[in-house]
């Protein structure tokens, strides 16, 4: 967006109850946890980058970039790690991404961009291969307030708070860019 300069939430914060407890982001791939490869994804289409994280925080910091802890106890879901990287953030736009998406798109800010920059839209979300991606996210600062104010009203779907604002889809064509390791054998499907 060169237009504006946009912030980046990595989103570590998770549980990883799929990954049998494992930190997702330090789980390793090729030689390197997975968080280092969505990070040389997207530090290049980026301002500002922030990581979301629960645990492990010496190993996050370790990364070089300021790391935000939810201000919501328990593992709240994706939109605790948000609601903090917004309040941390320093611009207006920000880009959501989770730890465990290591292949996203050389161009994903630039296509996720255009519905903003076109006054379309004030959260633009992701889709490839007729999935939705909803963590894969730009939303505007400003949402921050309605955030903290869906979540203290138990809110944990990230869905149904975009379904809240004005929200737009952008459609990838290589659904493989999305692919979200989830589980040990979710690394096989991995083409990196």
């Amino acid at each position: 967006m060169a237009q504006a300069p946009i912030s980046a939430i990595v989103l570590a914060g998770g549980a990883g109850r799929r990954m049998g407890g494992q930190d997702k982001g330090l789980v390793k791939f090729h030689d390197q946890p997975l968080v280092t490869h969505v990070l040389a994804r997207i530090v290049p289409q980026v301002d500002e980058i922030l990581i979301s994280a629960n645990r492990n925080l010496d190993d996050y910091r370790a990364l070089g970039y300021p790391v935000v802890i939810d201000a919501l106890d328990g593992f709240q879901g994706p939109l605790a790690g948000v609601w903090a990287g917004l309040h941390a953030a320093h611009h207006e736009w920000v880009l959501t991404v989770p730890c465990d998406t290591p292949q996203l798109p050389a161009d994903l800010v630039q296509q996720l961009a255009a519905p903003l920059l076109k006054g379309h839209a004030e959260i633009v979300v992701a889709s490839a291969g007729g999935r939705t991606h909803p963590a894969i996210m730009i939303c505007a600062r400003r949402l921050t307030d309605d955030l903290g104010k869906y979540l203290a009203g138990g809110g944990r779907a990230v869905h149904a708070w975009q379904a809240r604002h004005r929200t737009a889809t952008v459609e990838f064509t290589d659904a493989a860019a999305f692919i979200n390791v989830n589980q040990p054998e979710d690394l096989s499907g991995c083409l990196n």
